[in-house]
């Protein structure tokens, strides 16, 4: 019955973007919903178990060590799997993928804490935070390109946003399960055994998108790249790459830089900061981080819409300049400490978020020739999340146990956001170039599609 039902998979696989899009958001979904928990679980339940220390801000910047080594792995995955999402296809990559981070992420259900076997116990969760960022690694990439190398040029930006969901979506997942789990359990009961039923949820998640992913087609970019392209045109594709698009690389990490530091302070960081140091109860960091992730949801596909009639570049600077500017504003909403501000703070960082997202998937897969997409790609974005996303919440901390005020963490956050911003200006318009032809300065853009554009 399941031989049939495979070859039946195999016969038939869905072409439509519709479904495809819904694939690809449901495996990110899983995935970020996974490495979501443990940033969130870091805050508050791991700088306990796992980091006991006399200064609870020490235990935290420990936590958020851990943290930061699932993103030094990213790299490593976004080689590994790059290449071989380039070599042997996108579909069987992400179904790996996803297989290896729904499988870390329940073992983290099991672990002993300190207090059972000592300092084993954060050796362990380090470990299985290293094949979370290894898995992560070679996640995003994919996820976009089997959307975008399936879907038109005229509504690319669009269908390619769709994958972008999922870190809001998984973000709003892992807030919402731990909320829900610590409001209906004592403080005991959630630090003893309420904590492990959010990993626990991940094999369920897990099941459900390779379900998803084992239904689409692998696109027809790669199916064409594979069978025209004679082997010795690329090599290893990573080293393809760095060789022939280092610049693209360098260019699309640096534009993400005010993206990703701020995504993790407005929907990570914050936490700390209402519970530690503004002292105040943890549902109130939580509650605002779900409705901005709401807001995230939402506005994406809106400014992705946006990108698609004004085109990659203009989204990208507006977005860095808002950066600049609600760096400040954010850290003076929440030392009102009203919850009403604090939501609005964490609402507007993360719609600036959304702008960013929106437009990140085409940008990214417009850079690139089909050969070397994955491994360009993945190597590009991950670059940014280690150098900016894993260092983020602890130069937060480091920050302000130095100077004591939450400026300090913005000035920070605006200087990602002015790297970005120059990265921005910096680029080339993408818009409507025809990703078949990526490479070939001939023929890689459309007839209305002005020179400039060609990297």
């Amino acid at each position: 019955m399941a031989s049939a039902k495979d070859k039946s998979i195999n016969r038939r696989p869905h072409t439509s973007l519709p479904v495809i899009a819904g694939s690809s958001l449901a495996g990110t979904a899983v995935e970020w919903y996974d490495f979501f928990l443990y940033g969130t679980a870091a805050a508050l339940v791991f700088n306990k178990l796992f980091f006991p220390t006399e200064d609870p801000l020490v235990g935290t910047m420990l936590a958020f060590a851990t943290y930061a080594v699932g993103f030094v792995a990213r790299p490593l995955g976004a080689a590994v799997l790059g290449h071989y999402g380039d070599v042997k296809g996108r579909r069987a990559t992400l179904i790996a993928s996803l297989m290896l981070m729904g499988i870390s992420t329940f073992l983290i259900a099991f672990l002993p804490t300190y207090a059972s076997i000592g300092v084993a116990a954060p050796l362990m969760l380090v470990l299985l935070r290293l094949v979370q960022g290894f898995a992560l690694g070679g996640e995003w990439g994919g996820a976009v390109l089997l959307v975008s190398e399936h879907g038109d040029s005229t509504r690319r930006a669009f269908w390619s946003a769709w994958p972008n969901l999922g870190p809001p979506l998984g973000n709003l997942l892992a807030a919402g399960v731990l909320a829900v789990l610590g409001s209906t359990l004592s403080e005991d009961a959630f630090l003893s055994w309420g904590w492990r039923i959010a990993f626990g949820l991940s094999a369920l998640l897990v099941i459900i998108g390779l379900v998803l992913r084992l239904y689409v087609a692998e696109t027809p970019l790669f199916q064409q790249s594979r069978d025209t392209a004679p082997a010795e045109k690329t090599g290893m594709p990573l080293a393809a790459a760095v060789r022939g698009h280092w610049r693209q690389i360098l260019l699309a990490a640096f534009t993400r830089f005010g993206e990703n530091a701020g995504f993790y302070i407005f929907s990570l960081f914050v936490i700390t900061y209402t519970t530690q140091i503004l002292e105040l109860d943890r549902s109130t960091g939580l509650n605002a981080v779900m409705i901005g992730m709401v807001v995230a949801l939402v506005t994406i596909p809106m400014f992705a819409v946006l990108a698609d009639r004004v085109g990659r570049r203009p989204i990208y600077i507006g977005a860095s300049a808002a950066t600049i500017a609600w760096a400040f504003v954010f850290f003076a909403l929440l030392d009102t400490k009203n919850p009403a501000a604090i939501t609005l703070a964490v609402a507007v960082g993360l719609l600036i978020f959304a702008a960013y997202s929106a437009v990140i998937g085409a940008f990214f897969s417009e850079l690139f020739p089909t050969e070397v997409r994955y491994s360009g790609v993945s190597l590009a974005y991950n670059l940014a999340s280690v150098l900016a996303g894993s260092l983020a919440p602890i130069i937060a901390i480091a920050l302000y146990t130095r100077f004591g005020t939450g400026y300090a963490i913005g000035a920070y956050l605006a200087a990602m956001g002015v790297i970005s911003l120059v990265a921005s200006l910096l680029a080339r318009e993408t818009q409507s170039v025809d990703l078949a032809a990526v490479g070939d300065e001939a023929t890689s853009r459309t007839p209305e599609t002005p020179a400039s554009v060609i990297n």
